[in-house]
C-alpha cells in the first residue's frame, strides 16, 4: 500500500518525531526510508508492550511519536495501551498492520480477532484497506490531534 519513502514523507509532513515499532514483513521494508528522513527517529523495542509507555514518555516530553506494530503485537500490548490511552488519557497515535486482512478465506485468528478487538478497546480507528484509503491516514491523524484524542490506523495486510 505505502512505499517506505511515501510513508516516511507522510510522517514528516504530519510532524511525527519518532516511530516506536516492532515491524512485520509488510512494514519492515519501510525502515530504511524512515531512518533516512530528517527529523524522524526510529526506535525499535523488543516487545510491543514496551512501545506504548515509551511513546507516552516521548509525548510527555513534547515529542510526536507514532507507535507501529502488527495486530499480534496489539494483542500482546493491550494492558500498556489501556494504561496510556484510557488511564493517562494521552493522545497517542498508532499504525497497526492487520495480518491476513486481505486474505478472505484466511483461518488466521490474528485476522479474525482484529476488528472485534478494535471495538472491544473502543479504539478510534480508521481502516486502510486499499491504496485509495491512504489519505484517510493523514486525515485521521489530523482529526485526532485537533480533538486531542488517541487514534489508530488499521493497515490491511496480506495478498488479496
Amino acid at each position: 500500500m505505502f512505499t517506505g519513502p511515501e510513508f516516511a514523507a507522510t510522517l514528516s509532513e504530519l510532524r511525527f518525531t519518532h516511530v516506536v515499532w516492532v515491524p512485520d514483513t509488510t512494514i519492515g521494508p519501510w525502515e530504511e526510508a524512515i531512518e533516512a528522513t530528517d527529523g524522524l527517529q526510529l526506535i525499535r523495542v523488543c516487545r510491543e508492550g514496551e512501545a506504548w509507555p515509551l511513546a507516552a514518555g516521548l509525548h510527555l516530553g513534547g515529542k510526536q511519536p507514532l507507535v507501529v506494530m502488527q495486530t499480534t503485537g496489539l494483542y500482546e500490548s493491550g494492558d500498556a495501551l489501556r494504561n496510556v490511552i484510557y488511564d493517562l488519557h494521552l493522545p497517542l497515535f498508532a499504525l497497526i498492520g492487520v495480518r491476513n486482512w486481505l486474505v478472505a478465506d484466511s483461518k488466521d485468528s490474528a485476522r479474525r480477532f482484529a476488528e472485534p478487538l478494535v471495538h472491544a478497546w473502543q479504539l478510534n480507528a480508521v481502516w486502510l484497506n486499499t491504496p485509495e484509503d491512504k489519505p484517510k491516514f493523514y486525515a485521521h491523524v489530523r482529526a485526532c490531534r485537533e480533538q486531542q484524542i488517541a487514534g489508530v490506523a488499521m493497515l490491511a495486510e496480506g495478498a488479496p
